[in-house]
């Protein structure tokens, strides 16, 4: 059972997002917080697999929680998704960057909000459609010099190209074909590359594989 925290100041959001949930089989609302106080408090308490965290709430503002939880060693099994009324590229940089593993707009498909919840249990990344282009973009700008030799020695060198191509927005399915490996065979790359580097998920592996030059601007096809 996926257990899921809903931070949100509007009590009819929360609401809905509770019906929805509450729905699914494999899924319960633990609780739920209408501030980032209250919601840093629920977490610490509850430990829930999946935080949906709006960005805007009074207090302390979604960014600023999703911080404080990734920061805590004692809740790295908390994954943070955040939940937003506008695609705004600026909240999207700084979501990923502060350690949220998938950042979805409010009037996104239901389907696709279940998605996310289960997606980001399983170590993904998720993003809404026409995000994760811009987000890649973004690092490839933010992107100076080309990695050293040394970078990521605890890598393989297949290890090393599967998180190239994750930096540069492809699935495990598109791995896979590029690779000419089964997409189980890709996955495993990626969770090992991962594990090694101790990333949450692979939404950090796109930071890292940008801050350190292991993809440069112009690597976006």
């Amino acid at each position: 059972m996926i257990r899921v925290l809903l931070a949100d100041d509007q009590s009819l959001v929360r609401a809905g997002f509770r019906a929805l949930l509450d729905a699914q089989p494999d899924i319960e609302v633990a609780g739920e917080a209408a501030d980032g106080e209250e919601a840093l408090r629920k977490v610490r308490e509850l430990r829930p697999d999946v935080v949906l965290m709006d960005i805007r709430m009074p207090l302390l503002d979604g960014l600023a929680a999703t911080r404080r939880i990734t920061d805590d060693d004692a809740l790295a099994g908390v994954k943070v998704v955040m939940l937003t009324t506008f695609e705004l590229d600026e909240y999207v940089f700084e979501a990923i960057r502060s350690g949220a593993s998938g950042f979805l707009v409010k009037d996104t498909e239901p389907d696709e909000l279940l998605r996310a919840v289960r997606a980001v249990v399983e170590g993904d990344a998720l993003l809404s459609p026409g995000v994760t282009r811009r987000l890649i973009a973004e690092f490839a700008a933010r992107s100076k010099e080309p990695a050293a030799a040394d970078t990521f020695t605890e890598l393989t060198e297949r290890e090393r190209e599967v998180m190239a191509l994750v930096g540069i927005g492809l699935s495990n399915e598109e791995i896979a074909r590029r690779l000419v490996v089964s997409p189980l065979t890709a996955k495993t790359h990626v969770s090992r590359t991962m594990v090694k580097l101790g990333a949450r998920d692979r939404a950090q592996l796109v930071v890292l594989a940008y801050e350190s030059g292991l993809v440069r601007p112009g690597w976006l096809g």
